[in-house]
């Protein structure tokens, strides 16, 4: 049978204040092409669905209208990433159609969600995972401790996500005791496994300074491909030869200039009997290119930019003095500009800290503050003390 695997599409998100509905309705009419065109048996969104807990309405409109054109065509299976609110999203969900199937609860890891195939019978079996919060699912997998007592995993993703996938293992074992035949099996999860690329736009989920999961965590489990979400570069993660087959679908659009290079698209997967027998990579739409560009004020506006006039575009600027009129000078050239910066060095108080960058990790530039303000190193107390207050407010944001 033929999974479509896609992620993180982040309804209502903008860009550096553009609104990107547009270029979502554009992708959601792609997606329902490529399900009609290719005869995709099932279509598997591994969480962001949504860009926040409470979504704008017109986002909530368009994901109603893409479920009711791809529900005609495949069955279609959500789980909530971290993102999303569970509870909003799976609102009525045991009053859904029969082809959709909204999975948000984490007492519900070890069931699975019945694929049919073209013919009518059991293509797959879909072991849903929502987005499991280690502060908020791991009283909800409980398991017996050495004393017989129900006992919590611990506090951290790497737990919480082996206890879920060993309530996969244990039910999927069980079934195929007494299946005829062996049928695939797939686990959807939104989570950053160890070796993926992260890039700017994924929002932090760090608990007690650890983000990342390793992939042995599936192993062993029986599955035959773990369709990703979080990260939003495609990527294949795991180990060759030993994990399952294990992807990130990616993001549908670029949310930040760390994806201007990527290559947005949605995993064809192939499965028969003894797994997975290919995965093709569908290109999204491409609403406009982004590109990073930098050199002096003259440098940007000779010929050699010509290119990027019609890019979405980050420009920074190097001249040793800020340019007059810098701003209309530059959007005047590239009518898309978003972002502008001005690359002169800043130095304070007698101690020169280092400036951030994309990506980097906000405890590291607090603990450079702190060292370029207080002339010394940060002590592993203070460092605590900033860990412990950036988590809480983490853990705010993801109770929204």
């Amino acid at each position: 049978m033929r999974i479509l695997h896609t992620s993180d599409w982040h309804l209502g998100r903008t860009l550096h204040g553009v609104d990107l509905s547009e270029h979502h309705a554009a992708f959601l009419d792609h997606l329902v092409e490529v399900v009609r065109r290719e005869r995709v048996d099932a279509v598997v969104v591994a969480g962001d669905i949504y860009d926040r807990a409470i979504p704008p309405v017109d986002s909530v409109a368009l994901l109603s209208d893409a479920l009711d054109r791809l529900t005609a065509h495949a069955h279609v299976v959500l789980t909530p990433g971290n993102h999303d609110s569970a509870t909003r999203l799976g609102f009525g969900a045991g009053l859904f159609r029969e082809r959709l199937a909204v999975r948000t609860a984490v007492g519900g890891v070890g069931t699975p969600v019945d694929l049919p195939d073209a013919d009518g019978g059991l293509g797959a079996r879909l072991y849903a995972l929502p987005y499991l919060d280690p502060d908020l699912a791991r009283e909800q997998l409980t398991e017996p401790g050495d004393d017989g007592e129900p006992t919590a995993p611990a506090r951290s993703h790497h737990a919480v996500t082996a206890a879920a996938v060993r309530r996969v293992r244990a039910d999927l074992a069980a079934r195929r005791e007494r299946d005829a035949g062996r049928v695939p099996a797939l686990v959807a999860a939104h989570t950053f496994v160890t070796g993926g690329d992260g890039c700017e736009s994924e929002r932090d989920i760090r608990v007690g300074g650890v983000d990342q999961v390793p992939s042995g965590v599936f192993s062993g489990a029986g599955v035959d491909y773990v369709a990703l979400g979080h990260l939003h570069g495609p990527q294949q993660v795991g180990r060759v030869g030993r994990d399952p087959v294990m992807r990130y679908a990616g993001s549908p659009l670029a949310f930040s200039f760390s994806e201007s290079r990527h290559r947005k698209s949605t995993a064809l997967v192939e499965l028969g009997p003894e797994g997975v027998t290919g995965v093709e990579l569908v290109e999204a739409p491409v609403p406009r290119r982004l590109a990073d560009l930098s050199g002096t004020l003259d440098e940007l506006l000779g010929r050699r930019f010509d290119h990027y006039t019609d890019h979405w575009v980050r420009v920074t600027v190097t001249d040793p003095v800020r340019p007059d009129r810098l701003w209309a000078r530059v959007s005047d050239r590239f009518p898309h500009a978003l972002v502008l910066r001005h690359a002169a060095a800043q130095v304070t108080g007698g101690h020169e800290s280092a400036p951030a960058v994309p990506g980097q990790d906000p405890l590291e530039i607090a603990v450079s503050f702190l060292a370029a303000a207080g002339g010394r190193p940060a002590t592993q107390d203070e460092v605590a003390v900033l860990r412990e207050a950036y988590e809480s407010v983490l853990a705010a944001e993801r109770s929204a």
